[in-house]
């Protein structure tokens, strides 16, 4: 027991020799789960609607009557401006379109012309092109009621003269009236509809423990897939040939390896839970047993993949390359950093194949959906199922050199 505990030590303080480990082992971790949690997932809803900054130069009937439709519009939240405000905002980047409705906008759709509207966009943006397509569907709807009074009173005219222009002024208010009462009025072409989706509350989607659970399982991962690099760095100093004049057995030197490796992430582990707890504001589970049993579980196919990965790895800095661009790999499609019912369905499926997948559903099972430890019993088995199978890989290819 002594040999495998001064192997442990020996391993830790290789480890922290260098000291950019500690943003591994604890600054990413925290700083990765705020920016997740307050950008990528949002801290709270935002409002509906994409911005839509308005100038109304004409200041008519006519140009209230498309700021009112763009209003009524779910796509679209207008604020009418000043100019100078509106153009200063634009450039600050805080909406996609600025919609300028110039003066003579009214005068030109009274006498039968289209009006002119200037819509300036922000480059190469998705939201912006959207808007345009709003402006365009309520130009059009606030156009329809005037292009048939107008049509209206051309027939009229064409069939009888008017007698003077008040009689003329008349009929086209009254034709615009009626106008703009059948067009209100239309039935709807197309009507979309929803199947009625009862939530429980308990299962109700949590950005914090989606972003503290991902992070955590991410940042654990990588260096426990780093026993890899603690294997080639013995091997490339000659201390695993050395280990062959002693009694040392093969089983003592990995036990030790792995013990060390798995404390340090045990440490790691309660720092991040409890950050999550008393910073967020987390509750992780009402069992703290179940919350144990995934993370053990979680850490022990972990470290038991580096341990097979460093089976296979030459050199120091290919075990360093390996171990951050399979931990991030491997987290991402694990649903890490976004929900994993986000990916289509086929990606789901494939995912199974990860121990970080089966993490983050045991851990998301206790979080957000309010399970026990019977609940998450399925995932622990299967990461203890990863860890038997990459151990035996990993102990039948060990080699001392």
């Amino acid at each position: 027991m002594n040999k495998v505990l001064s192997i442990a030590w020996k391993d830790i303080r290789v480890r922290f020799s260098n000291r950019n480990e500690i943003l591994f082992f604890l600054v990413l971790p925290l700083v990765f789960t705020f920016i997740l949690r307050w950008v990528s997932f949002g801290a709270g809803q935002s409002e509906p609607g994409l911005p839509l900054l308005i100038v109304d130069d004409d200041g008519s009937q006519r140009s209230a009557e498309l700021v009112a439709i763009l209003d009524e519009s779910n796509s679209v939240r207008p604020e009418v401006l000043a100019s100078g405000e509106a153009e200063q905002r634009f450039e600050d980047e805080d909406a996609p379109a600025l919609l300028i409705i110039p003066a003579g906008f009214e005068q030109a759709l009274m006498s039968g012309q289209p009006g002119e509207l200037e819509l300036r966009k922000a480059p190469n943006n998705l939201d912006a092109l959207a808007l345009e397509q709003s402006v365009h569907a309520a130009a059009s709807t606030a156009g329809r009621a005037l292009g048939v009074a107008n049509a209206s009173v051309a027939e009229a005219e064409r069939l009888r003269p008017f007698d003077s222009e008040s009689e003329r002024q008349a009929y086209f208010e009254a034709s615009l009236a009626q106008a703009q009462e059948l067009v209100g009025t239309a039935p709807l072409r197309v009507e979309v509809t929803q199947p009625v989706v009862v939530e429980q509350e308990s299962s109700a989607y949590d950005p914090t423990a989606q972003a503290s659970a991902g992070q955590l399982i991410t940042w654990v991962f990588i260096p426990l897939l780093g026993t890899s690099e603690l294997f080639a760095f013995e091997r490339a100093r000659g201390t695993l040939r050395r280990l062959l004049t002693t009694p040392t057995r093969s089983a003592t030197f990995l036990l030790g390896a792995i013990t060390g490796q798995l404390g340090l992430s045990i440490v790691q582990m309660t720092i991040l839970v409890a950050f999550a707890a008393v910073a967020m504001h987390l509750i992780w589970s009402h069992s703290l047993l179940a919350l144990a049993v995934v993370l053990l579980a979680f850490a022990l196919a972990a470290v038991a993949f580096g341990t097979m990965l460093g089976t296979f790895v030459k050199t120091e800095s290919q075990a360093s390359g390996l171990s951050i661009m399979l931990g991030m790999a491997m987290a991402l499609l694990g649903g890490c950093w976004y929900p994993i019912e986000l990916f289509p369905e086929a990606a789901r499926t494939a995912v199974q194949v990860l121990p970080t997948t089966w993490a983050m559903q045991g851990l998301t099972d206790l979080s957000m959906r309010g399970l026990g430890l019977v609940d998450i019993l399925p995932e622990a088995g299967v990461l203890l199922g990863f860890a038997a199978v990459f151990f035996v890989i990993g102990v039948r290819r060990f080699k001392y050199e």
